[in-house]
């Protein structure tokens, strides 16, 4: 019988589904123990002790920080103790878990960290913390509080929530030098997030094609633009490609950004400040518990 610890946002602990769950699955005799986290480090010292106790599985209780924190933490324990790990979706936006399709009913999201078959999925490293969804940066134009009036009168056709973009991605002016694998770019730029997941930001799908477990990420890239080539920016964000003039999206298994002041990055909710940033794909960095039909799977 395998053994699993759930590593609960202490926010989140006195749910009563979640208690009913748990209860629910200690009484057909699987091994679950329950640790609650108060500050940003006991997740850590909870994976540490899973690993050093030899257990199958650490579940990852709330939002896309505490998936984050669970994953970086494992990141840190030796390939051959790290724990498989499960997800159970307790934050407000959930990005990584509604991606994978993984159960929002916490008896149902327990149940599969006992009875999925883990999946080896890759983790980023961004210097020297480790993410599993979205980086986002804040490169690019600045945006006023107010949205202009020709921004206005073309969202008013539905067409694209060009605002509601801008800020998830927190547009800020730096300029940059990026290198990738057969790509470089000098200049004055946005770079809109670092996928290794597909959505961020609450439902923002940033590249609906990224797969967890194919040793890339997906990296879209804006430029900036004038206020007269929404239209033009708005087809190529909805359909990117390494050729957009304003938005680009292109797969590496590593990025460089350097700049010459510092520049805020958002790792899965947590941040990280650096006038340079390497990132890399490390392939198959941990393992999974996933439904069998994940979108984000490729085979």
């Amino acid at each position: 019988m395998a053994t699993a610890h759930l590593i609960i946002n202490g926010k989140k602990a006195g749910i009563p589904a979640i208690r009913e769950a748990v209860g629910k699955l200690r009484g057909k005799g699987h091994d679950l123990q329950v640790r609650v986290t108060w500050e940003y480090g006991d997740g850590l010292r909870y994976v540490k002790e899973a690993g050093e106790k030899g257990v199958d599985c650490v579940i990852a209780g709330g939002g896309d920080g505490t998936v984050n924190e669970i994953s970086h933490g494992l990141a840190l324990l030796d390939q051959e103790r790290r724990p498989a790990m499960g997800i159970l979706p307790l934050g407000t936006a959930n990005d990584f878990a509604t991606c994978c399709t993984i159960p929002t009913v916490p008896l149902a999201a327990l149940q599969l960290a006992f009875d999925a078959e883990p999946v080896a999925v890759d983790l980023v490293q961004a210097n020297e913390r480790y993410f599993i969804n979205v980086a986002s940066a804040g490169f690019g134009a600045a945006v006023t509080t107010e949205t202009p009036i020709e921004l206005k009168n073309f969202l008013a056709g539905g067409a694209y929530t060009l605002m509601g973009m801008i800020k998830i991605l927190n547009f800020t002016p730096y300029t940059v030098s990026i290198k990738a694998e057969n790509y470089a770019y000098e200049g004055e730029a946005v770079i809109g997030a670092i996928c290794n997941g597909r959505q961020a930001g609450g439902g923002q799908v940033l590249a609906r094609d990224a797969f967890i477990n194919d040793g890339l990420f997906d990296v879209l890239i804006a430029r900036s633009f004038p206020l007269n080539a929404i239209e033009q920016v708005t087809t190529e964000f909805y359909n990117p490609s390494p050729r957009g003039e304003y938005i680009t999206l292109i797969q590496s298994k590593w990025l460089e950004s350097s700049a010459d002041e510092p520049v805020p990055v958002n790792l899965d909710g947590e941040p990280l400040k650096s006038n340079t940033v390497r990132y890399e794909v490390l392939p198959g960095a941990i393992k999974l518990a996933l439904p069998k039909d994940c979108p984000c799977i490729t085979t």
